[in-house]
């Protein structure tokens, strides 16, 4: 019987085994999408639409869309196990429903109904 076909070797080579990383091609992608997108952030801020009521919502969710891209690419959370994703972004979503009660709360969202 070899030392590849022991019962630990398995288990030994996968922890040396590297994980997979974004290429550069895909960080320009990155890159381009979040610039992309504070660009909107910065031509909305210039516009009428700075005056409704949906102004705060809307910089606050693309806010939260270039966290979420810049953890999953920037620190590899996208390529870690899926329980510290679950451990990141429990919490974070938690947290998103409390400030937007809140702003509910505090009138600083227009009503659904």
């Amino acid at each position: 019987m070899s030392d590849h076909h022991a019962p630990g070797a398995a288990a030994a080579q996968e922890e040396h085994e590297e994980h997979e990383h974004p290429s550069w091609k895909q960080y320009k992608w990155v890159a381009l999408i979040l610039l992309v997108i504070t660009v909107v952030e910065v031509w909305v801020y210039y516009t009428p639409f700075a005056k409704s009521p949906y102004f705060n919502p809307f910089l606050i969710t693309m806010s939260a869309v270039k966290f979420g891209i810049v953890v999953q690419m920037y620190m590899h959370l996208k390529y870690d196990h899926k329980l510290f994703r679950a451990l990141f972004f429990g919490p974070l979503l938690i947290a998103m429903f409390t400030v937007t009660a809140l702003l509910f709360l505090f009138h600083q969202l227009p009503p659904l109904f």
